[in-house]
């Protein structure tokens, strides 16, 4: 099941997380293809002038790519991220560190692109010299999507930054050894440094961005993380969207239905179990509510009450004692297995 859980639901958001992310692939097939063009490599299939075609497109995709994130990102105003922050490292009051890596490789590009322009100029030695600089920008963009990326702790934003830490280390490998190298020893080599690499971005991500509490220690300011940390003083209204997830029926007849759905304040989740009835009901035998944020996703937490179709009712309780009287109204797209809504939810005494 695909959870939404982003800080925010507007498009904006979702564009900025998405366009740092195919940036951050493109700019992985760049390093791929320049250290093969460095290497002479070539087939009868793949020529080298085709190599480097490809090499300057995706330099010039990965370019406008990281434009719209940067522009979308400021566009968006969620976090507290102007147009200087953007372009001058370490200066913004929003995680410095981890974001001012991603303005050192936004400049980096710009830098690239603009002495690509003067190449004449500058003169091949002196160009070639100054696009070295091009692969700084792989390694800081890797770290920046990890130390500040909204997906950081996504399974499937691992998956691509360790398999992207794969292939460099693999290729920038085969580049170093010389041809005497038996096949043996690079084969050791090779195995030792493609395991060892990532094992290591592994073990950082773990004890950094994939620990609880790196929010604050990257540097996030105090009163975005109340926000994001706390839900608005009851009675109040969220609107949602979310994904929905039905079952089959297992060996017991029983079906499971499973509902995550977010706000720009709160998410909230459900899930059924019981008996399928005609036109994709379910008679309900067990359930389960809660209610939180993006960083505390269960601050409240109880059963369905009632559930008349798609409304739903419950009293959810919190571990400090609190209570919320909470309605949920759905509409549910059964074909995209999406849903849309409103929450309410009302203090108990």
């Amino acid at each position: 099941m695909t959870l939404l859980a982003a800080a925010s639901t507007r498009p904006l958001w979702y564009l900025t997380r998405g366009t740092g992310v195919v940036a951050l692939l493109l700019l992985t097939a760049v390093v791929l293809l320049g250290v093969l063009g460095v290497a002479r490599w070539r087939s009868e299939r793949l020529p080298r002038f085709v190599v480097q075609g490809l090499h300057r497109n995706l330099t010039l995709l990965s370019i406008a790519f990281v434009g719209v994130h940067v522009v979308t990102t400021v566009a968006d105003g969620f976090a507290p991220i102007g147009v200087k922050d953007a372009v001058v490292p370490f200066a913004s009051a929003y995680r410095p560190l981890w974001l001012g890596l991603g303005a050192v490789a936004f400049d980096l590009l710009l830098a690239l692109a603009l002495t690509s322009l003067l190449r004449a100029r500058l003169g091949i030695r002196a160009w070639r010299r100054l696009h070295w600089l091009a692969y700084a920008c792989w390694p800081v963009a890797l770290v920046h999507s990890l130390g500040t990326g909204s997906d950081a702790r996504a399974g499937w934003l691992q998956l691509i930054a360790l398999g992207s830490t794969a292939a460099v280390a693999l290729t920038v490998l085969a580049r170093v050894l010389p041809p005497a190298a038996g096949a043996t020893r690079r084969g050791v080599a090779a195995a030792a440094t493609v395991v060892a690499v990532p094992l290591a971005v592994l073990v950082w991500y773990r004890g950094g961005p994939g620990a609880p509490g790196w929010a604050a220690r990257a540097g996030t300011p105090v009163e975005l993380l109340r926000s994001a940390s706390s839900l608005p003083a009851p009675p109040f209204s969220l609107p949602l969207r979310g994904t929905i997830v039905r079952s089959s029926a297992g060996a017991s007849g029983l079906v499971t239905v499973q509902v995550t759905a977010v706000s720009s304040a709160g998410r909230v989740g459900v899930w059924l179990r019981g008996d399928p009835l005609a036109g994709g009901g379910v008679r309900v035998h067990q359930s389960r509510m809660w209610l939180g944020t993006v960083t505390a996703p269960s601050l409240y937490v109880g059963s369905l009450s009632a559930l008349d179709g798609t409304r739903m009712s419950a009293v959810l309780r919190s571990a400090g004692g609190g209570a919320l009287d909470v309605s949920l109204r759905l509409r549910i797209d059964r074909g995209r297995g999406t849903v849309t809504g409103t929450l309410h939810a009302g203090g108990i005494a």
